[in-house]
């Protein structure tokens, strides 16, 4: 394996026009968004007091999936290179649309960029409810201990909350001190909670509501992590020397997944998860033809490059929670 060479892969990379804004293709993803939002509340008006209309709760948390897709990707500058512009995108998007602080989770994110899968600094491997390194697990007693060491099996009824985990943290880190654009921001919110609110009162029974959230916000937080989780958890934690060369810092911690067309929408292009990395400001709809120059560039160099299908991305998620878990599961056995 021969470190180094992304100056040379982004030049490669530049000069193909691949890093170049998509505007057009991204308000026309906003235009479907959109319509689809509106279709779902006509929908629900058409059905109001009837159960039937339990049933566009997926239906919303799909789309409401897709227009996080969108407000990530005008986080990385791939829309517009235009500040102002990029942050009234990503406020409709988070904020507004799905009820979360948009600038806190890119800033989150953006950190998460910086060092994949680095137990210090990436805020996604941070020990919470799931660890993802034996390390973490150290310890851990009660039903902390509990949950780690069944954490494979929890890990998708897990994510059913993830998208309330999401709402919370955007209110708290929104009542923290220098909070950007606390005020807009937490108006925004309130304008969406009290919309999404005033939606399901004036449509629904109090029974059919309380069930349209769960669904919703289960199959949202699901679908989420879904998209999200195949990329990093269960790749490795990088020595010093690797994690200083921006190339195996990318590469060796991210994994690819395998489709088409259908999978590259459904996960919004989260499936080119390396080039992505390598590459943030790159639009979703030139990622696919980055992957054949990012992999012939790390075969040349000896560089391990990940690749598998949705399936077995998911199946070396879990079989990694469940390695993480043993030292404690054994130790559960033997402690007389």
């Amino acid at each position: 394996m021969h470190p180094g060479g992304y100056a040379e892969l982004a030049t490669e990379i530049r000069s193909l026009g691949l890093l170049r804004p998509q505007p057009g293709f991204y308000a026309a993803l906003l235009v479907v968004d959109l319509a689809a939002l509106a279709a779902i509340v006509a929908g629900m008006v058409v059905l109001r007091d009837s159960w039937w209309a339990v049933l566009l709760a997926p239906v919303l948390a799909v789309v409401s999936t897709q227009v996080g897709f969108l407000g990530h990707e005008a986080g990385h500058r791939q829309v517009t290179r235009r500040r102002g512009v990029t942050l009234a995108l990503g406020l409709l998007c988070g904020n507004l649309l799905n009820g979360m602080s948009w600038s806190w989770w890119i800033e989150k994110h953006n950190a998460h960029h910086a060092r994949p899968n680095d137990l210090a600094t990436d805020p996604d491997v941070h020990p919470g409810a799931l660890v993802f390194d034996a390390g973490q697990a150290v310890g851990r007693r009660g039903i902390a201990g509990w949950t780690t060491r069944h954490q494979a099996w929890l890990f998708f009824p897990f994510l059913t909350l993830e998208a309330v985990n999401l709402h919370a943290s955007s209110v708290r880190a929104l009542g923290r001190p220098g909070a950007r654009h606390r005020v807009l921001e937490g108006a925004l919110l309130l304008a969406h909670y009290v919309a999404y609110g005033a939606l399901l009162v004036g449509t629904l029974t109090w029974p059919q509501a309380l069930v349209f959230v769960a669904v919703h916000q289960a199959v949202f937080g699901i679908y989420l992590g879904c998209s999200f989780a195949p990329g990093h958890k269960g790749m490795p934690v990088l020595s010093a020397e690797q994690s200083e060369d921006p190339l195996l810092r990318q590469v060796l911690t991210s994994r690819n997944v395998r489709g088409g067309v259908l999978v590259d929408y459904a996960l919004g292009g989260l499936n080119y998860q390396i080039e992505h990395h390598l590459f943030p400001s790159m639009p979703r709809p030139h990622l696919a033809h980055a992957q054949r120059v990012v992999r012939r560039f790390c075969e040349q160099r000896g560089v391990p490059y990940a690749e598998t299908s949705a399936w077995s991305s998911y199946a070396q998620v879990l079989r990694h929670l469940e390695a993480v878990g043993a030292d404690l599961r054994a130790k559960r056995t033997t402690t007389p």
